[in-house]
């Protein structure tokens, strides 16, 4: 009876070890380049704020990471309203479910989502400037550790070049974005500098949220020849209010990227977000897979296509110049 008890422990003890063996064993990587349908993910994707090139962005990345990994990949997306506070909360509701990977969709996001975690890998998207975003000097196009991802930076000297070329006559420019956004700062330097050698008189005019975009912008467009919007998350989502401003003025808008130049502009030196979104989603699946390591993935560019909105230049006497491609209105 002893030895049948003794027997018995050892029984129970082994397989105590076994379970907790598997309880405390990290998710099965699938092979670096290939699927295995055994293998589940969850990502969790934080975006800023709601408009048309971070919604295509998104929905880009959804589509690529489901067309590389069908059926494997568990996506939950959440959108901040704009609150870079409610980023923080989003993205340290994705650490302690412990997500597989984080797709951080703007600066704010993608800048919450590296305080949050230093483990779990980081795919940032429409981020203009990295190394600005993260405060890294001497960026050399890795970010190392856990983060990497895609960029929506256009040539800023071809976007500067553009307003002598459309507005030949224009000799004060009014550079108008949102101060709260760090890759906003960065674009309206480079570019302020740029128009300040082509002998352009340039004024900077910040607004610092969502409530003073239509009082900045209408003092703008009363100091202005022409108006320069960069890559800016508060500018896209109010491009109606700034059109009710400039349009009525008779004042060109110049824009960093098609989805503020289809709301309020005249031509913008353009990428694709929703391209730019299927570039991360493929890199998130070779992250997810092993097939990638995230702290040598260089953060990716996609090719930028001039373009003009034709409504908005009929509507201010403006002919389309040659070489730019109609923007297509929903």
């Amino acid at each position: 009876m002893k030895i049948k008890t003794k027997v018995m422990s050892i029984v129970l003890a082994a397989a105590m070890c076994l379970s907790l063996c598997a309880c405390g064993a990290s998710k099965p990587t699938a092979e670096a380049g290939k699927n295995d349908d055994g293998v589940k993910y969850t990502v969790g994707v934080c975006q800023l704020v709601q408009h048309s090139a971070l919604d295509a962005a998104t929905q880009g990345f959804v589509d690529a990471l489901n067309e590389a990994l069908p059926g494997q990949v568990e996506i939950e997306v959440k959108n901040a309203s704009g609150e870079p506070n409610n980023c923080t909360t989003i993205v340290n509701g994705f650490v302690s479910s412990g997500v597989d990977l984080i797709m951080a969709n703007a600066t704010p996001a993608l800048q919450a989502a590296v305080a949050a975690t230093a483990d779990i890998p980081i795919l940032g998207t429409s981020v203009t400037a990295y190394g600005v975003a993260l405060d890294m000097e001497d960026f050399n196009g890795v970010c190392g550790g856990n983060v990497s991802g895609t960029s929506d930076l256009a040539d800023l000297d071809a976007q500067a070049e553009m307003i002598p070329a459309w507005c030949p006559d224009a000799k004060n420019v009014g550079l108008l974005f949102c101060s709260a956004e760090a890759n906003s700062r960065y674009q309206i330097d480079v570019v302020k500098a740029k128009l300040n050698e082509m002998g352009l008189n340039c004024t900077e005019y910040a607004f610092t949220d969502t409530n003073d975009v239509a009082s900045v912008t209408q003092a703008a467009a009363d100091n202005s020849d022409v108006i320069y919007i960069p890559t800016d998350n508060t500018a896209a989502a109010n491009t109606e209010a700034i059109a009710n401003v400039v349009i009525p003025a008779g004042v060109p808008v110049i824009a960093g990227e098609e989805g503020i130049c289809s709301g309020c502009g005249i031509a913008a030196l353009a990428i694709s977000y929703y391209d730019l979104g299927r570039t991360t989603g493929e890199m998130a699946a070779k992250i997810l897979t092993g097939e990638a390591n995230i702290s040598e993935t260089a953060v990716a560019y996609t090719t930028a296509t001039s373009k003009y909105n034709a409504a908005i230049c009929e509507q201010l006497g403006i002919t389309p110049l040659e070489g730019y491609v109609a923007i297509e209105q929903e």
